[in-house]
C-alpha cells in the first residue's frame, strides 16, 4: 500500500468513528428530549437531578468527541497508519457509548461512568500525543 492509499484508508476509518459518534449525539440528544417531555422540563435544567444528569452526558461527549476527531483526522492527514486511527476510534466510541448508556439511564452502575471516562481519555489523550508527535516530526 503506498502513501496515498494508507492515507485514504485511514481516513476512511475517521469517517467511520466520526459517523458512529454523530450517531451517540443524536441518540443522546433524543434522550435528552424525552427526559425534557418526562420531567416537563422546556428550558435549562430547571433544577430537575434528572434532568441535570442527561444534560452534562450530552455536555461531556460534545467535550470529548470533537476534539479526538479533530486530532485523528490530522493523524491521517499527516500519514499515520490505519491501525492506529482504529484504535484511536474504538476506543472513543467504546467509551463515549459506555458513558452516554450511564448518564441515559435515571440510575446506573458507577463502573459505566468510570470505565466510558477512562475508555475516552485514553483515546482523548493518546491522539493527543500521537499528533503531538507527528507535527513534531512533520518539522524535521
Amino acid at each position: 500500500m503506498d502513501m496515498t492509499d494508507t492515507m485514504n484508508a485511514a481516513i476512511g476509518a475517521v469517517a467511520i468513528y466520526a459517523g458512529l459518534a454523530i450517531l451517540i449525539l443524536v441518540w443522546l440528544a433524543v434522550q435528552t428530549g424525552r427526559v425534557r417531555q418526562a420531567e416537563k422540563v422546556f428550558m435549562g435544567d430547571g433544577g430537575n437531578p434528572r434532568m441535570i444528569r442527561i444534560m452534562r452526558g450530552h455536555a461531556n461527549a460534545l467535550e470529548f468527541i470533537p476534539a479526538t476527531l479533530l486530532a485523528m483526522l490530522l493523524l491521517a492527514l499527516t500519514g499515520a497508519p490505519p491501525l492506529l486511527i482504529h484504535l484511536l476510534g474504538l476506543l472513543l466510541i467504546a467509551g463515549r457509548f459506555i458513558h452516554a448508556w450511564h448518564f441515559a439511564a435515571a440510575d446506573a452502575p458507577p463502573w459505566q461512568r468510570v470505565a466510558g471516562t477512562a475508555l475516552s481519555f485514553f483515546a482523548l489523550g493518546g491522539a493527543g500525543v500521537a499528533v503531538l508527535i507527528a507535527g513534531l516530526m512533520s518539522l524535521a
